[in-house]
């Protein structure tokens, strides 16, 4: 799928009769295949991409002898007939010891997870936001390759970690392409869920002349080609200040990969479910002007906003200490909060995907990931099992009745189905809280979140969002929840 113009993550703006042009800067030009700064520093650099160039066929650590494509072990996703998505997660204490560790350790427990063990070095990391210089011991660990059940135009990472002050990390995708050729390592975040070390960012600049990583997004450049990612893997690096004992840990890892066809409407749905959950509502138009550093303040915070409301829905609270730096005056410190948490210092927005679903895991007994659903019935799925949904889209103020704005990309959270089917949603683009509540025509929601192409107030051909979520469950989940995820392919 050949993407025109990602959504504006984060960009609620109404627009009237015009929208807001993406943030996101067209990538035209191809550059080096090991970008600039996107790797791992100095000598790092060098010991891992030949550790994991020479394991690339069968990368050790692997325990089924299928030449480096892991055996499904209930964490992966086998695309059912007609399905364009897979999900693949590591989170139990096998799978970070099936990967390729380099002073990184698996521990076990309720939550088991990976930290630095005996680091490899110290490196040198210069932040691009802020020019400071430090020192980093660091440690990596590579997933095995996962081969993907639906050979994908595009991919996403996300990830579940806690970063003690004094630690970061940095995500890494290297992808094999249809045609058995490889990009280079993509870094698709380095992340902390605090923002004293480093500032919490994406990578501009990264392509091969093929794909390109848009902000949060490993895409095909060309999909019309028929060249596609076949297979992929995740490389984690950890990172803690030279001489300390913290470490990150990191609870989960994901990759999900996508062919949604290219399509300006989808199949009608048949109603199936009719219940509403219990979530807070949050306005993110009250917050308009607070904390202007964040993309401009609440005007643009439909992620965290979205992401806030759900958080507490699962029972996810900020204490005192937490919020103590927002402005007393200020209602719903919360919001601001999250806003601060999720921001990517490089996109300059709050809607990077994967920066909220790591933000809702740091809070005790969640996690989340980012993945593609296929339709309003998966919806259903999920709400009959007790989990909102927090759904990316973009539309024309006259394509979504009741929503009185358009809008370029924004979330929002469904929270159920009214007896005729259509989507009970906590809208966040509202003026008060008591507004949030709204109720959207069935049809006309699932067209503009599920469809990749539309046409903009200009009339030119942009892009959907094509059915991007954001879920986040408890660690534990009840069985039925369980259920519930695993048939829409996430374990």
């Amino acid at each position: 799928m050949s993407r025109a113009e990602q959504p504006t993550r984060g960009a609620d703006r109404p627009s009237g009769t015009t929208e807001l042009p993406s943030r996101r800067a067209v990538l035209t030009a191809a550059v080096a295949a090991t970008v600039a700064g996107g790797a791992v520093p100095g000598s790092a650099a060098a010991a891992d991409l030949d550790g994991a160039a020479r394991s690339e066929a069968a990368p050790a650590g692997t325990r089924d002898g299928s030449e480096g494509v892991p055996a499904r072990t209930g964490h992966g996703s086998e695309a059912a007939p007609g399905r364009t998505v897979d999900h693949r997660s590591w989170t139990t204490y096998a799978d970070w010891r099936a990967g390729t560790a380099r002073g990184t350790g698996a521990v076990d427990g309720v939550r088991p997870g990976l930290v630095i063990g005996t680091p490899l070095g110290v490196a040198d990391h210069t932040d691009p936001h802020t020019g400071t210089t430090a020192p980093w011991e660091y440690a990596t660990w590579t997933s095995p390759v996962h081969r993907l059940a639906v050979p994908a135009t595009e991919a996403i990472a996300s990830w579940n970690a806690s970063t003690p002050a004094g630690t970061w990390l940095q995500i890494e995708l290297k992808a094999t392409y249809s045609d058995g050729t490889a990009t280079p390592w993509y870094v698709m975040g380095r992340w902390a869920s605090g923002d004293q070390d480093i500032k919490r960012t994406s990578v501009d600049g990264q392509s091969d002349g093929r794909s390109a990583v848009r902000t949060d997004t490993l895409a095909i450049d060309d999909a019309s080609t028929g060249l596609r990612l076949t297979a992929c893997r995740l490389r984690l690096t950890l990172h803690r200040r030279a001489g300390t004992r913290r470490t990150p840990t990191v609870w989960r890892l994901g990759i999900m990969g996508s062919d949604v066809p290219d399509r300006f409407t989808v199949p009608a749905s048949v109603p199936g479910l009719a219940r509403e959950l219990d979530v807070p509502r949050y306005s993110q138009e009250i917050h308009t002007g607070r904390y202007p550093e964040y993309d401009n303040g609440g005007e643009a915070w439909c992620s965290p906003t979205s992401s806030q409301m759900v958080i507490e829905y699962w029972g996810g609270r900020l204490t005192p200490e937490q919020l103590a730096w927002v402005d007393p005056a200020y209602t719903d410190p919360q919001v601001c909060h999250a806003a601060r948490s999720t921001y990517d210092h490089q996109y300059g927005g709050c809607g990077n995907w994967p920066f909220n679903a790591a933000y809702a895991a740091t809070f005790p007994g969640l996690q989340g990931v980012v993945t593609r659903l296929g339709s309003l019935t998966d919806l259903e799925t999920l709400i009959a099992a007790g989990i909102p949904v927090m759904t990316s889209q973009s539309f024309l103020k006259e394509e979504l009745t009741g929503a009185g704005y358009g809008t370029s990309g924004h979330l929002m959270t469904v929270v159920g189905f009214t007896a005729d089917g259509d989507v009970i949603a906590n809208d966040p683009h509202a003026a008060t809280n008591a507004a949030v509540r709204r109720v959207y025509p069935r049809r006309e929601f699932e067209t503009v979140w599920l469809r990749t192409k539309r046409r903009n107030a200009s009339g030119d051909v942009v892009s959907g969002a094509g059915g991007v979520c954001y879920l986040y469950f408890p660690t534990r989940p009840s069985a039925r929840r369980r259920q519930a995820l695993a048939a829409v392919g996430v374990r």
